[in-house]
């Protein structure tokens, strides 16, 4: 990195997956530096949803680095979820044009049921699938995925969890971690983030932030979603060993069903 910015440039990992976040400053610039983003990454700039694209970089070796501004600010609090800025920019998530229409030049297709369930299944190894609680949810999932279909396809986010939201030091609310973005149904996001962080004698109040009503078919197609990626996180934590957040995902299903 050092060859794109300069000597002068401190650059230090940014932490993540992935490892090609860097963080770098020089005097009083501070950038985001990260390898091979997404196109889409122009798109949510421009529309203020993530802090803004400054520059990108083709390399020689043709891989391409993109810097953004680094602000100073803190992931968002557990409580702080059923605030109304957070439902703002949620459905403004949900409402923008411009990020759908990059998706789909991406070549994103849109996700139906059916594609979300094969998806989730295949990553499902047989001791997980043979797990009481996976298989109720199963059962649950087979029995209403002719019920789940939304006509409504939106830009989907797909990890509305608190860690990913970055409130600035002047307020300004982000959603950033963009890796796991989709065109699908808004359900995705509301169901994890009203199940995880809202008391459901709020949902409706919530939703009203957001500008939706809690109706029958939201909350059935909020469940379905919610079910189905849970058993994606109890496998994921079941591959990485993390048995203690294994555990707690697993108890997550049992309540919800």
């Amino acid at each position: 990195m050092e060859h794109i910015l300069g000597q002068e440039w401190e650059i230090s990992p940014a932490g993540g997956a992935t490892g090609e976040a860097f963080y770098a400053r020089y005097e009083d610039q501070s950038l985001f530096l990260k390898r091979n983003s997404s196109p889409f990454l122009a798109v949510l700039s421009a529309e203020g949803i993530v802090p803004k694209l400054v520059w990108t970089k083709r390399l020689e070796n043709g891989d391409v680095i993109t810097a953004q501004q680094w602000l100073e600010g803190r992931e968002l609090k557990p409580p702080e979820m059923n605030q109304e800025l957070v439902a703002r920019l949620l459905k403004k998530i949900h409402r923008s044009e411009p990020m759908l229409g990059m998706l789909s030049r991406l070549e994103k297709s849109p996700l139906n049921p059916e594609m979300f369930f094969q998806s989730v299944i295949r990553e499902i190894d047989t001791e997980t699938l043979s797990l009481p609680e996976v298989k109720e949810a199963l059962s649950f999932l087979e029995q209403e995925v002719q019920n789940v279909h939304c006509d409504e396809k939106v830009v989907c986010h797909g990890d509305v969890n608190h860690n990913n939201w970055l409130l600035t030091e002047d307020n300004q609310l982000y959603l950033i971690d963009w890796d796991g973005a989709s065109i699908a149904d808004p359900a995705i996001d509301l169901g994890m983030l009203l199940y995880l962080y809202i008391p459901e004698k709020n949902w409706q109040d919530w939703l009203q932030m957001y500008g939706e009503e809690l109706t029958d078919n939201l909350r059935l197609r909020m469940k379905w979603y919610v079910v189905l990626q849970t058993i994606s996180f109890i496998q994921f934590h079941k591959n990485k060993t993390r048995f203690e957040e294994m555990n707690y995902w697993i108890q997550f299903l049992h309540e919800i069903l």
